[in-house]
């Protein structure tokens, strides 16, 4: 394939079908040199709510869809138990290619920097105006921080409807992959009915 170097969507992309395919071959930060594919935001094309989160993981990456590795059976789960049908909404990323470091045979997951998220903000801007949801919840430090700013903390508003630069509500909370973390079942369980209960501020603001 012959990639072209993309800075942000063409004017004449209007909706998420012509986003994803002009993405495919973005090259506006170097992430696409290590990454198998674009992963592209998909779902509702018009959903009510839009989850973003930071960037595909290694399944995502191979997939070429965003959450379907573990972190996306998770906040599948998280979302049945909210009552928030998955079908119905749109899921995202900040970034929408993977960035990581090899150990051994495994690629593990490396945080983007800013000058990455910056670079794929077009993107998820214009994703947001295309599909015009009612609510937006911001899976995680990067995905926060790409929309309200670098001194966002997601810590200090966790869970509360807010006002953001698009015009468009939004609630902050963890990314799904910090519960897949939790040391002991115990800190897991708390740890999702925190996450479904966030959810649930969102549904009902949607």
């Amino acid at each position: 394939m012959r990639y072209q170097r993309v800075a942000q969507p063409p004017p004449e992309a209007h909706n998420v079908e012509q986003l994803k395919e002009a993405a495919a071959s973005c090259q506006a930060c170097d992430l696409w040199r290590e990454a198998t594919q674009t992963v592209f935001g998909e779902g509702a094309e018009h959903a009510r709510m839009m989850l973003v989160g930071e960037q595909p993981g290694d399944q995502e990456d191979l997939q070429g869809k965003p959450f379907v590795g573990p972190a996306g059976r998770l906040l599948e789960r998280a979302l049945d138990e909210a009552e928030i049908d998955r079908r119905r909404v749109y899921v995202t990323n900040a970034v929408k290619h993977f960035r990581w470091t090899r150990r051994g045979k495994r690629r593990l997951h490396e945080k983007p920097n800013a000058g990455q998220v910056r670079a794929c903000r077009p993107w998820l801007e214009a994703e947001i105006e295309a599909v015009k949801p009612r609510i937006i919840v911001l899976l995680g430090a990067t995905a926060a921080q790409s929309v309200m700013g670098p001194a966002f903390r997601v810590s200090k508003q966790r869970g509360e409807v807010l006002s953001s630069p698009f015009g468009i509500p939004v609630v902050a909370t963890v990314h799904p992959s910090s519960i897949l973390r939790a040391t002991d079942d115990e800190s897991r369980e708390a740890a999702m009915s925190s996450f479904v209960a966030d959810l649930r501020v969102a549904a009902r603001n949607a």
